[in-house]
């Protein structure tokens, strides 16, 4: 049993996702967590996500259960509404997980059980165990993923083999540090992230999870991925400026 998680979702015209996904995230808390939060994130959603969200929390949280929506200011991007719920979240505990659910929800419990008593974050990765990758990628969009692998280690001095995972576990007080320093807002943001955890300290691991390609993914091969590439020479600027020691804050 989890003693205590807090489930950030961002969303951004998930209408047609979303309610599986909260029935899940919901039924898995209820039965494996102590005490749980979901955090639903809406991104600026033109369709009916944040009315759907808020009737789900409204109809759902219970004592042993709270379930927030938080809005941002518009369309901000992933790495935006990351931020924004891992701020939020109350629990000991924040996992952000795809709206889509691409990682089962239960493979949270290969994360905790990596953390080992030392670790302040553990990270899904499809690229450790290829095996359990249910729904693969395009080819195309796998070599892409490991040409900016190779490019973000060159540029970055990380070494994991799949930063862009949606699916990654922090401890809360590790959360609020990394993501009061974090100034990307779109798909950049995981490398930023865990840039800025080796940064300070803390202890990351690794964990090969199940993964399922899902057709309706909103990163596009051309201007998301170019974007990304950029992303990683962002995070290297912003370390060289001094951006991330501390002292300035993110504009809202």
């Amino acid at each position: 049993m989890i003693a205590s998680l807090s489930v950030v979702i961002p969303a951004y015209n998930e209408e047609p996702r979303l309610p599986r996904t909260l029935d899940q995230v919901a039924w898995y808390c209820a039965e494996h967590v102590e005490q749980g939060e979901i955090v639903v994130v809406n991104d600026g959603s033109r369709d009916a996500t944040a009315e759907l969200a808020r009737r789900f929390a409204a109809e759902h949280s219970s004592a042993r259960l709270q379930i927030r929506v938080l809005d941002n200011p518009g369309n901000r991007g992933k790495g935006y509404s990351v931020r924004h719920g891992m701020v939020e979240a109350q629990q000991e505990w924040v996992l952000f997980s795809d709206a889509d659910l691409s990682a089962p929800i239960e493979e949270c419990e290969k994360l905790f059980a990596a953390l080992g008593g030392h670790y302040q974050a553990a990270i899904g990765s499809r690229a450790l165990d290829r095996s359990l990758i249910g729904v693969h990628q395009s080819v195309l969009r796998e070599n892409a993923g490991r040409i900016f692998n190779v490019c973000m280690r060159l540029l970055t001095g990380l070494h994991f083999a799949d930063t862009q995972c949606g699916f990654k576990l922090f401890r809360r007080d590790a959360a609020r540090e990394i993501c009061r320093r974090q100034r990307l807002e779109r798909f950049g943001f995981d490398v930023e992230i865990l840039y800025l955890a080796q940064k300070l300290g803390y202890q990351t691991v690794e964990v090969p999870v199940r993964w399922n390609h899902d057709a309706g993914t909103k990163v596009s091969m051309i201007g998301d991925s170019l974007d990304m590439f950029l992303d990683l020479w962002r995070v290297r600027m912003n370390d060289w400026k001094g951006l991330y020691d501390g002292s300035t804050e993110p504009r809202p």
